[in-house]
């Protein structure tokens, strides 16, 4: 009897210490903050700078594209390092591409480079210990490793703040700001079971070298600097005796061999290049960000994007992944329909997006976006999209991080990198057109246009269903999604 008695006080121990977690996590961002009027009008007035028009700035910008070509320009910058490399991501996961990008670190700071490798504390509290591919890097005297507000059980209302930049910056050279994690499914043409399609924007930095600090390279490095010493990143893998340990100087050497195959098979990314010759110049480019605490947000990202939006002239092309939105994330794309007629919102199809979750909201809450009036696609070009990006007219365009989604509007830390130049948004426009051609025109909750040819991939049976009841059940806390 007391041993049963034991058994029950110890299961309802465990579902107190369950409802303490799911609860403290939740409960801080159940009620959405609300835009202080001094966030609208520093929106307000950003906007009217950045779409004033500009002379020709010291930036010049080129499309990252495809995931091949994303991986070949991080390894070329890294190769180029003299001073500091910096990579900022929201996960990194072990694989060929982290390997690639690892080798290049290490010899790098072999050479006496300072890296500082900045990673969120929630993905990399679970990825990170016990790695040595990460102990590899951590340890080495010349790379810092520090995790984004990393998981504390005891304390779950800090666990829902979230880092979900990417972006990486090689001395005052250049830098590489977008959507894209750092792993094989993003980076790199190498065989994996899935891919996902993103898109970036690498910015090079003509007046490198000079007291000149025009360019917005300067921008992404202050904030940076601000998250790094914003007092929520913790140092990972520093411990005494770590680099000298038997397994993590076979994991050292292994990368080290991984570097000189490198160098053998892909010459053409080491050494001096000439980036000015394959960039556009641009009138302007701007970065967006918002608040970096890991609390609940103002929605000051998804405002200047509003902002920027409806001053356009003749045309608005959005791309998100996903969408999950409430009152003021629809009223914001209600706005831009209604200001800009030619607006365009294209997301991944439930059948084609890798999100779980937020596919499960949308099949519920869609007719909400349809309700917008906002002209919108499905994709089912069968990898799915995970680019954000938003044309605005013929010279403007914005890629970056910011999903319209409930997460990245009011949890997360987000960028956004705005470009005035009217040959980079020519061909960003012109990828975002052929993904429109592989999509559905919704023409409302239940119908669409297809065009001839496209074949949408049937959602299983059970999949389904499970979305369905997740749907159903996540309206409580959608807010996290």
């Amino acid at each position: 009897m007391l041993r049963h008695l034991k058994r029950w006080w110890l299961l309802y121990l465990l579902l107190l210490f369950i409802l303490y977690l799911v609860i403290g996590a939740a409960a801080p961002f159940a009620r959405y903050r609300k835009l202080s009027e001094e966030t609208i009008r520093n929106a307000d007035k950003l906007a009217a700078d950045i779409m004033g028009g500009h002379d020709a700035c010291v930036d010049r910008v080129m499309l990252l594209e495809s995931n091949g070509s994303a991986l070949d320009e991080r390894l070329r910058l890294f190769s180029m390092a003299e001073e500091r490399i910096i990579l900022s991501t929201f996960d990194m996961r072990e694989g060929n591409a982290s390997d690639d990008i690892a080798a290049l670190l290490l010899h790098k700071a072999e050479e006496g480079v300072k890296i500082s490798v900045l990673i969120d504390g929630f993905n990399g509290s679970f990825r990170l210990p016990g790695k040595n591919f990460f102990y590899a890097l951590s340890s080495h005297p010349n790379i810092e490793i520090r995790l984004y507000n990393p998981i504390n059980l005891l304390t779950p209302w800090t666990s829902q703040g979230r880092m979900h930049d990417k972006y990486i910056i090689v001395d005052d050279l250049a830098y590489i700001l977008g959507g894209r994690n750092t792993f094989d499914y993003f980076l790199g043409d190498y065989e994996t079971g899935e891919r996902g399609m993103d898109r970036e924007a690498l910015v090079y930095n003509t007046a490198q070298g000079t007291e000149n600090r025009e360019s917005s390279l300067w921008q992404v490095l202050d904030y940076f600097e601000t998250v790094w010493d914003g007092g929520y990143c913790e140092v990972f893998g520093k411990k005494d005796g770590l680099y000298d340990r038997a397994d993590v100087q076979a994991e050292r050497q292994r990368l080290f061999m991984r570097y000189e195959a490198l160098l053998a098979e892909k010459p053409e990314l080491f050494g001096e290049h000439d980036y000015a010759a394959d960039t556009y110049a641009a009138n302007s480019v701007t970065l967006l960000s918002g608040d970096i605490g890991i609390y609940g947000k103002e929605p000051a990202v998804l405002c200047q994007l509003k902002e920027l939006m409806c001053r356009a002239e003749n045309r608005v092309l959005i791309h998100t992944p996903y969408v999950v939105g409430n009152s003021y994330l629809y009223e914001v794309l209600r706005e831009v329909k209604q200001e800009v007629p030619d607006a365009v919102l294209l997301l991944n199809s439930v059948e084609n997006g890798d999100n779980f979750c937020a596919s499960s909201d949308y099949i519920r809450n869609k007719p909400d976006v349809v309700a917008t009036g906002i002209t919108l696609y499905e994709y089912d070009g069968g990898e799915s999209s995970h680019g954000k990006s938003i044309v605005i007219d013929d010279t403007i365009s914005i890629i970056g991080s910011y999903n319209f989604d409930l997460r990245s509007t009011y949890v997360d830390t987000e960028l956004m990198l705005v470009i005035e130049s009217r040959e980079f948004t020519a061909e960003l426009t012109e990828h975002m057109e052929k993904l429109e051609e592989k999509s559905r025109l919704v023409v409302s909750s239940d119908e669409y246009l297809t065009p001839d040819g496209l074949v949408v991939e049937e959602i299983p049976f059970f999949k389904k269903i499970a979305m369905l009841v997740f749907g159903f059940l996540a309206q409580g806390f959608r807010y996290l999604l």
